[in-house]
């Protein structure tokens, strides 16, 4: 079913309604509520930068045919998006930056307020985090220098919902999900003019396999090629992160993973992290797959000497590592690692530490870095919404929720979540199509190394194989929250892109 939606681009901007948002055209269904604010900011360079913000909510309306006629359209669904436009004589030659994160239940805010947006949150780092309410500044090495930006909410995030009466499981999928974002970008490059505008894409975290899914699907179902895709904390196979069931694949992957982390909580003396990671990846890419293989088989000496080996390099006593078989979940690495100091370590990001109720338990009860992050990113965009972008909503805006859940991945039933293929197939149609993968060595959420193994697999000719780039940081998986990752990031994202204000 194709999604519309109603175009009311002419009318005057109007700020939102209150109550849940949702404007009226006298009919009783919902209306684009949009607000358009102005706004100057210094970038870097001491350049200044005037631009345009739109916030608000995008109704998208499905096609009914009743007896084979069309019955006219039907609002599915409100989306909330915040765009960025720079004033210029030629709108065209502006590149446009559509962006999302992940979940599945994620709203944007991690991108718009951490890295992308004009606007950032001040939060302080790991081990020195800043008391609340935090802080909220000018972000002056933005993207908007470079691209026009659109932040998109999936249904229900942030204030994204299911119009009224229809069923929020619906969008609570992999394809529907693709779908009606899918159909936002469309809509927006629609009333905008932007379908000559250079074009890409921006996801984080689950927002990659979604980014790479609509890479496929915005050219095979709109005709819309892309000129790149961003995938920051990539992860296109969920088979190389779930444990167990005798796929030993994401044992092997976080391997180098683990190795950072302990390296930053002192597990590897004065080595640099350089030589531990390159000792953990020449491990990981030979000895470990081939004696996690061997199972029974391996002689006693030899897996001894893995026990050993594993052991040094993730900082654990080759006790555990000895009990656990080698094979090392990373719920269960994040809580034991610092057992003995009665810390746990993040899994969004392992240079974070905190504290638990029991150092007994086998797996943590909370994220040390997801509670560090969650209280400045949430009062950041509910301030800034309100007081800068001038959106009023009574819903609560709904950061990262469970809501989502169960996620249908129906499309892949009886076989693992995988999306490089979609990726390949629209990279193989479209040869001009670039990639940039950003991974953060503490990232415990997507490690690098698998991002490195899905990328290695992928199936393009040689000649494409250039088109990927691979950027690290050390830091985890929102790996702006680091100062120094987050200016390394955001200028080369400003070259990736490569456009000019």
């Amino acid at each position: 079913m194709a999604m519309t939606g109603e175009n009311d681009a002419a009318e005057e901007p109007k700020r939102g309604t209150g109550g849940n948002g949702t404007g009226s055209n006298g009919t009783g269904e919902p209306r684009d509520d949009l607000v358009t604010t102005r706004h100057t900011l210094t970038v870097a360079g001491g350049r200044e930068l005037a631009y345009t913000a739109t916030a608000g909510r995008l109704v998208l309306r499905r096609e009914i045919h009743t007896e084979d006629k069309f019955d006219g359209p039907r609002p599915k669904a409100e989306v909330f998006l915040t765009a960025y436009t720079v004033d210029t004589a030629d709108p065209a030659s502006r590149p446009v930056t559509f962006a999302f994160n992940g979940g599945p239940g994620s709203s944007s805010v991690w991108l718009h307020l951490g890295l992308l947006g004009p606007r950032r949150v001040v939060m302080g780092d790991a081990g020195a985090l800043r008391p609340p309410p935090y802080g909220l500044t000018g972000n002056a090495e933005t993207l908007l220098a470079a691209s026009d930006l659109v932040f998109i909410d999936p249904v229900s995030t942030g204030y994204s919902r299911p119009a009224k009466g229809e069923k929020s499981k619906d969008f609570h999928g992999f394809t529907a999900d693709i779908e009606s974002v899918g159909e936002v970008i469309r809509l927006w490059a629609s009333r905008h003019g932007r379908w000559m505008s250079p074009k890409y894409l921006c996801g984080e975290s689950y927002g990659t396999l979604r980014a790479a899914g609509l890479a496929q699907h915005l050219q095979d179902r709109y005709g819309m090629y892309l000129n790149g895709v961003m995938l920051i904390s990539s992860v296109l196979d969920l088979g190389t992160l779930e444990f167990g069931g005798h796929n030993e694949t994401p044992y092997v992957v976080y391997l180098p993973t683990y190795a950072a982390i302990a390296h930053h909580h002192g597990r590897h003396g004065d080595r640099p992290l350089a030589e531990v990671l390159a000792e953990a990846e020449a491990y990981a890419t030979r000895e470990y797959p081939w004696v996690l293989a061997r199972g029974a088989r391996l002689p006693a000496d030899e897996r001894a000497a893995a026990v050993r080996t594993v052991a040094r390099l993730t900082g654990l006593s080759a006790e555990y590592v000895d009990r656990v078989d080698l094979r090392i979940e990373h719920m269960r690495f994040f809580t034991e690692l610092l057992r003995e100091r009665r810390r746990v370590v993040g899994r969004l990001d392992g240079r974070f530490a905190g504290w638990d109720a029991d150092y007994g338990r086998e797996q943590m009860s909370a994220d040390p870095s997801y509670s560090a992050i969650l209280g400045p990113y949430t009062a950041a965009l509910n301030h800034y919404v309100r007081a800068e972008l001038e959106y009023h909503n009574d819903l609560p805006y709904e950061i990262l929720t469970n809501a989502v859940r169960p996620w249908s991945y129906q499309e892949f039933e009886n076989r693992h979540v995988h999306v490089a293929d979609r990726l390949a197939a629209a990279m193989r149609a479209n040869p001009h199509l670039r990639v940039y993968v950003a991974c953060g060595y503490h990232d415990g959420a997507t490690p690098y190394f698998a991002a490195e193994h899905t990328m290695a697999h992928l199936q393009v000719p040689d000649e494409l194989r250039s088109n990927v780039e691979f950027a690290y940081f050390e830091a985890g998986h929102m790996m702006y929250v680091h100062e120094p990752s987050r200016l390394a990031q955001s200028a080369q994202l400003a070259r990736f892109v490569g456009g000019t204000a």
